[in-house]
């Protein structure tokens, strides 16, 4: 019959359960974002939170690798242990950005130009990259465009440029490196993708449409390329600070509006945090993930009003 008293080891687990949950008490919330600059620079510090030889031995091509998320993910990626392609069509932002990774990372970084619009280049790239590592294990699609216009002042050919840019530059990648050498070896292919067609984003109309097709592309080609050891998944950050799109989009107006406080989060992304969601992705950890699309933006398709473009002033016709 219970006494009531409290025994030696009852007491002794509850001192140890109080220390625990005091300790626990001055842990940061799981919301807070890791260190990031919002410069094209590397971290001056880094705090691992998965191993650091994750992606030991892999190499990544990543088309956009020169600056803003592409950028950071590179940099995530070497910090892991893999060595990088990073392309653009400006070769001498991208040699600056591999002098960079190098000298932060100690990992091999490769800088080549393309334009992703033009196959033969695209080609002529991943040869270039085979002959120096003898493998390519990750294509990262990061190249994109984007600006503000309203659908009736969009020229044909600004509509048909960023099409060109996401959808073509993306199914151009994608296609040369599977039969280059994926369909024999396998690989990931990671899509970076955004929500602007989840609810209809005003003055997006180019944008979005041009992403809706690569989410679409994302499924299609993990059921075509699964059976050869091909994974293709999608990731679609939200407001992120430090990049381009924020700064073409109106993310200090958007600041000044107080639009952050509309995100579930109550703050934008950064760049550090898009590359550990690349990273989850493109690694083993996500062996059994496929034809699926990673969404890191804070909730804001949720919640953020679709009028803000509006808000921020109409922009001029787009004629590119």
């Amino acid at each position: 019959m219970h006494d009531g008293s409290c025994s030696f080891e009852t007491a002794e687990y509850s001192q140890a359960a109080l220390l625990k949950m005091s300790t626990m008490s001055e842990l940061p919330t799981t919301d807070q974002p890791p260190e990031d600059v919002e410069s094209d620079d590397c971290l001056l510090s880094y705090n691992y939170l998965y191993s650091p030889t994750l992606l030991q031995g892999r190499v990544a091509f990543i088309t956009g690798g020169g600056s803003g998320i592409g950028f950071r993910i590179a940099e995530v990626f070497m910090r892991h242990g893999c060595d990088t392609v990073i392309v653009s069509r400006n070769l001498q932002r991208v040699t600056e950005a591999a002098e960079k990774l190098r000298a932060a990372t100690g990992r091999h970084c490769l800088p080549l130009t393309a334009d992703v619009r033009q196959p033969q280049t695209l080609s002529d790239a991943v040869e270039e990259a085979l002959k120096t590592f003898s493998r390519i294990d990750i294509l990262v699609n990061n190249a994109a465009g984007n600006f503000l216009c309203p659908a009736s002042n969009l020229s044909f050919n600004a509509f048909k440029n960023v099409l060109d840019i996401d959808t073509m530059g993306t199914f151009n990648a994608s296609k040369i490196l599977y039969e280059r050498y994926f369909r024999d070896h396998g690989g990931v292919i990671l899509n970076i993708t955004a929500t602007l067609s989840y609810k209809g984003s005003v003055l997006q109309v180019h944008a979005g449409s041009a992403k809706a097709a690569i989410d679409a592309m994302t499924r299609h080609l993990a059921v075509e390329w699964g059976p050869s050891k091909v994974r293709v998944n999608g990731l679609a950050p939200g407001p992120i600070a430090g990049t381009e799109g924020m700064r073409k989009l109106g993310g200090a107006a958007a600041e000044a509006m107080g639009v952050w406080n509309t995100i579930p989060l109550l703050r934008p992304g950064n760049k550090t945090e898009v590359a550990h969601g690349a990273l989850f992705l493109a690694s083993p950890l996500a062996s059994y993930v496929t034809g699926t699309t990673l969404v890191m933006d804070g909730g804001s398709w949720m919640t953020s009003p679709n009028h803000m473009a509006t808000v921020l002033g109409t922009p001029p016709s787009a004629h590119l």
